[in-house]
Order: C-alpha cells, then sequence, then structure tokens
C-alpha cells in the first residue's frame, strides 16, 4: 500500500489536502451572505421541525372551540390561538408547526432514498460502462422524460396514500436525477492521473472506482441533495394538496392546509398565506443553501 501511496501522491502533484480544501470551502462559505441566509432559514425549519411537540399548544386534529362553526363565524386570531381556527376548530399555529415536522421527515427520507438509488445505477453506469452503462442510461433517460412532479403523483396514486407512498413518490422522481450526476462525477475522472496512475499498479477496476474516484464525486452530490430537499418540500406540499398525501387526517400537512383555505380565501386570504410562506420560504433556505455550497465546492461557478 505505500507503493500505491506514493504513486498516487506523485501523481496528484501539488494537488491540495482534503484539510486544505475544507478550509477554503468553509471560507467561502462564511464569506457567502446567501449561505447565511439559507443556513438560518434551514436551522429554524428544522429547530420547529424537531421542537414541534414542545412549541404547539394544542393537539394538530383536536377541535379547540365549544360550540358550532360556520363560514360566516370562525374564530380568528386571539391570545390563545395565534393563527386562529380552521373550519374544524383546529388550532392554526399548531398545524403550522406539525407540519413543518412532516415535510421535514418526509423530504429528508425521500432524498436519502432517491440519492442511495440513483447513487446505485450512477455507480454501475459510471463504474463498469459499456452495455451496462447503455442500459443504465436508457432506463434513466425514460425516467427523465416524465416531470418530476407527474412523475411523483403517479407512484403515489399506485402505491397509496400513506408517509410511506409520498417518500417512495418523491424519491422515484429524484433518482434519475442523482443517477445521471455520478455517472457523470465518475467518467470525468475516468482520465486523471490517480486513476491512471492506480491502473498502472494493477488495482482492480471495481477498488478504483469504489475506493477512489467514488469518494472524490461525493461533493456534487452533498450539493445536488441539498438542492433537492427544497424540491422535496414543494412535492409534499403538492402532493397533499392534491390529496394524494397521507390519509389520516389528525397528521398536519401543509398542503391540507392550503386545502382546507380554500373555502374561506376571499374572507380570509391569511389562512393560505401562512402555510404557503413556511413552503415557500423553506424551499428557498435549501435553495441558497445548495446554491452557496456548490459555489464554494468549484470556484469557478461564481460570475
Amino acid at each position: 500500500m505505500s507503493a500505491t501511496s506514493a504513486v498516487v501522491a506523485e501523481a496528484a502533484g501539488s494537488a491540495p489536502t482534503s484539510a486544505a480544501r475544507g478550509r477554503a470551502v468553509w471560507e467561502r462559505l462564511r464569506r457567502d451572505p446567501g449561505a447565511w441566509a439559507g443556513a438560518v432559514i434551514v436551522t429554524a425549519f428544522v429547530v420547529v421541525a424537531l421542537a414541534a411537540p414542545l412549541i404547539a399548544p394544542y393537539e394538530p386534529a383536536r377541535s379547540q372551540w365549544i360550540g358550532q362553526i360556520t363560514p360566516a363565524h370562525v374564530p380568528g386570531p386571539s391570545a390563545d390561538h395565534l393563527l386562529g381556527l380552521d373550519s374544524f376548530g383546529s388550532d392554526l399555529f399548531t398545524q403550522l408547526v406539525h407540519g413543518a415536522r412532516q415535510s421535514l421527515v418526509i423530504g429528508v427520507v425521500s432524498t436519502l432514498l432517491g440519492l442511495l438509488a440513483g447513487s446505485a445505477l450512477g455507480l454501475l453506469a459510471g463504474g463498469i460502462g459499456g452495455r451496462v452503462d447503455t442500459a443504465v442510461m436508457r432506463v434513466v433517460d425514460v425516467l427523465l422524460s416524465v416531470p418530476a412532479l407527474l412523475l411523483a403523483v403517479s407512484v403515489a396514486a399506485v402505491v397509496g396514500r400513506s408517509a410511506l407512498s409520498v417518500m417512495v413518490a418523491i424519491a422515484a422522481a429524484q433518482v434519475p436525477i442523482f443517477a445521471r450526476l455520478l455517472r457523470a462525477s465518475l467518467l470525468a475522472q475516468r482520465g486523471r492521473d490517480y486513476v491512471v496512475a492506480l491502473r498502472s499498479l494493477g488495482l482492480r477496476q471495481r477498488r478504483i472506482v469504489v475506493g477512489h474516484m467514488l469518494p472524490n464525486a461525493l461533493g456534487p452530490l452533498l450539493v445536488q441533495a441539498t438542492l433537492v430537499l427544497a424540491t422535496a418540500v414543494i412535492e409534499v406540499a403538492a402532493l397533499s394538496y392534491l390529496g394524494l398525501g397521507q390519509a389520516d387526517p389528525a397528521v398536519a400537512e401543509w398542503g391540507r392546509m392550503l386545502v382546507k383555505a380554500q373555502e374561506r380565501l376571499e374572507a380570509e386570504p391569511d389562512l393560505a398565506l401562512w402555510p404557503g410562506a413556511c413552503i415557500a420560504v423553506t424551499a428557498l433556505g435549501f435553495t441558497l443553501l445548495g446554491e452557496a455550497l456548490r459555489q464554494a465546492l468549484d470556484p469557478r461557478a461564481r460570475r
């Protein structure tokens, strides 16, 4: 292994070490106001989602109003109910907070599923090549030809209404993105000096790909995963809005809140404003953070 390390180090030349690259990336992120804005938004979103039972004063689906609620008389914001009640008497602030937890869990799990499945396909295509690459890429091309939201809706309609079906539906739309990205990263490294050096030492292709090329291709995948989280938050709300979210009405979802707000949109537009703003701001936070990571890992991307 010492000879291998020596040859690889010589092939790398004066390339910076991993620690030096990490410090350079951190310095670029630290000077990027977009990175700070995205980090603040994402951190606030995660904290609210994790601490939802402590922040929310009521149960999401339990009616907090004694008596009958009519469209003409729905309790508005008050000291006890900061955002008022919906047409079923449930506290809107509680639903908003618990909706953040739902979006976080489904968004993160679906992104991880899409990342793992897409990386497996990309690793097969970029690492093996040949007919395997051709076959895998044809499947990926077919998936890419279908709009992401339409693909997610189709999968959710077939699998059924549950948290797992929503995760699988969103992950299915992300698989081709990660597959093509990892394949492109691996193909770009095939002619690098360190890969040529490893091949000259007689290392097997599988060991070169998994042990050396794959770790160097994880940076773009991390950036893409952050950007995909923004899309996942929107798609979670979209599936819920279309009636393809969880079947349990006790589960608070931002998309379901938008559906309920339609009944009173003209009289009380703020009922749609709050969940809509949460969806938009959360997606913006992940987008800003992902874009900052992309520019920090690739300074040439800066204009």
